[in-house]
């Protein structure tokens, strides 16, 4: 069963927080305030907060503009990844993936289910690894942001978390074979 290792020092993470959105701005962004919160509280780094429009181009610019900057560990996206003309999040994330990590959207599913039923088959969540970064892209809703992050975010992110956590293999990321460079 998985635990917090407390003979391991706790590591800050460094995180940009995107928010893929027509309409919302940084005054009104619910689920980009819960988030950026969240990374606070646990003792990362919040290193950029933006928001961007569902469109494919601006998505992977932001996400590759993250990638490139060595002060940038993970992305976490919120919005666009539903079954609308406009929910492209997940398009623009997979064309850059090295790595999908496909449990990640499986097991978030998982929880949401157990909140809102089979309402869960609309969500899109995808996360995966692209040039050594964490890309993980949540729904647009704060309770989905909140359940993606206490539910599973909050642990993997941790260095401290056993069996294993993102975190201790972020120096591996980029070795040969993985991402192909």
């Amino acid at each position: 069963m998985s635990k917090l290792d407390l003979t391991r020092d706790f590591v800050p993470v460094r995180i940009a927080v995107l928010t893929v959105s027509d309409t919302r701005t940084l005054s009104d962004d619910k689920s980009g305030d819960l988030l950026a919160t969240k990374i606070s509280e646990a003792g990362h780094v919040l290193v950029r907060r933006e928001i961007t429009q569902d469109e494919v181009p601006k998505i992977t610019q932001k996400l590759k503009d993250n990638i490139q900057d060595p002060d940038t560990d993970v992305v976490i996206s919120t919005g666009g990844t539903g079954l609308t003309g406009r929910d492209v999040t997940p398009e623009a994330f997979r064309s850059i993936f090295d790595k999908e990590i496909e449990g990640f959207g499986e097991m978030f599913r998982f929880l949401s289910f157990q909140k809102i039923g089979t309402s869960t088959l609309q969500s899109r969540a995808v996360a995966g690894v692209a040039g050594g970064t964490y890309l993980f892209a949540l729904p647009g809703s704060p309770s989905a942001c909140r359940d993606a992050w206490d539910g599973l975010l909050v642990h993997q992110l941790d260095y401290r978390h056993r069996p294993c956590n993102f975190v201790e293999i972020i120096p591996r990321l980029l070795e040969a074979g993985v991402s192909g460079r």
